[in-house]
């Protein structure tokens, strides 16, 4: 166990931001992360630390220096835990890298997650934030995760009701959060694929690269090709992908809105609710491709705020207040922040 003192932890973070743990560290086993957390005994100490749990740093704004112990997850391993005859069960550590993961299902031809190719993070922010995108989320193929309780010092296994998946959410971002580690998960993969391509442009990139016999493989290419088209790349461009959640509306609410703003895009979700685009709802607000200073609204996605530098992550939080006001102001619609401000 390695403890470094006043660690930068700007290339930790895609936003690129400038702040600085007061302790680091990182573990590449249970072990590891219970040396980590005896360190922060106040025995050990003097004085326990607040905690804080590093993946890939892809959803993470830093508003301000960590005044704790940052714990850098880099548990790896990808392994069969059992097949029936339509699924096979794959267990990743929560430090494998996300695309690289779903690159290894595609190559073992494994189905369901190829619509989820190239976002940003690690394997073990996938069910904290139930990520999605293209029509499927994470409880779509999710079977079971463990998590390292950090108080009780012993590892406990959730399964798919115990997370309470929702929009972007689960119960570590809610009742539990702060309490858990995750240190793998466990992904019900199909042998049998069944293609989703119906959401967003897919069908029509899959007719653009000419495929013919569809297969997770395209699917996969047609969506890294999307999200190449609209997304900037953290390596090139500070951003944690889209930085705000797709509101939801009363269906009431979405009729009047849809008579003063015609073109307003929504998504009937059958509960008496839509889901409204927020990337709209800010374009329309003259916010896309805005930049003061260092700190701005991407060009080409609106629902990206990125770094072109030196900003901030104070600064960018601002804009993205500055953003919601706005739009609360003309759609009289709330939107909340999809990444972890820190």
């Amino acid at each position: 166990m390695n403890i470094e003192q006043d660690f930068s932890l700007k290339p930790y973070n895609t936003f690129g931001i400038e702040s600085y743990a007061k302790y680091f560290a990182r573990f590449g086993s249970i072990a590891e992360l219970e040396e980590c957390l005896a360190f922060n005994q106040p025995a050990t100490n003097n004085l326990q630390q607040p905690i804080l749990i590093l993946g890939g740093g892809s959803n993470i704004l830093f508003t301000q220096n960590f005044e704790g112990l940052v714990l850098k997850n880099e548990l790896k391993g990808i392994e069969l835990v059992k097949e029936d005859a339509a699924h096979v069960y794959l267990k990743a550590g929560a430090g494998e890298n996300w695309h690289r993961f779903v690159q290894y299902c595609i190559q073992k031809n494994l189905a369901g997650v190829e619509n989820l190719s190239l976002i940003p993070g690690n394997v073990g922010a996938s069910p904290m934030q139930n990520i999605g995108a293209y029509g499927v989320e994470i409880k779509d193929v999710f079977h079971s995760l463990e998590a390292f309780h950090l108080q009780d010092k012993k590892t406990v296994t959730f399964n798919l009701n115990d997370c309470e998946f929702g929009y972007r959410e689960s119960v570590f971002k809610g009742k539990y959060k702060g309490q858990f580690v995750i240190t793998a998960v466990t992904y019900r993969l199909n042998k049998k694929p069944s293609f989703n391509i119906s959401y967003g442009a897919i069908a029509q990139e899959l007719e653009t690269m000419g495929v013919k016999d569809l297969s997770i493989a395209n699917i996969s290419e047609a969506v890294i090709n999307i999200r190449k088209s609209k997304l900037p790349n953290p390596a090139e461009i500070g951003n944690a992908g889209s930085f705000f959640k797709n509101p939801e509306t009363d269906n009431e609410q979405f009729v009047q809105l849809k008579e003063q703003f015609p073109a307003i895009v929504g998504y009937d979700l059958h509960n008496g609710k839509t889901k409204l685009a927020a990337g709209w709802l800010i374009e329309q607000c003259g916010w896309k491709g805005y930049r003061k200073g260092d700190a701005g609204c991407h060009g080409k996605q609106a629902l990206v705020l990125v770094n072109y530098g030196n900003a901030k992550g104070e600064e960018i939080y601002n804009l993205s207040a500055d953003i919601i006001a706005s739009v609360k102001e003309k759609f009289d619609v709330e939107l909340s922040r999809e990444v972890n401000i820190v």
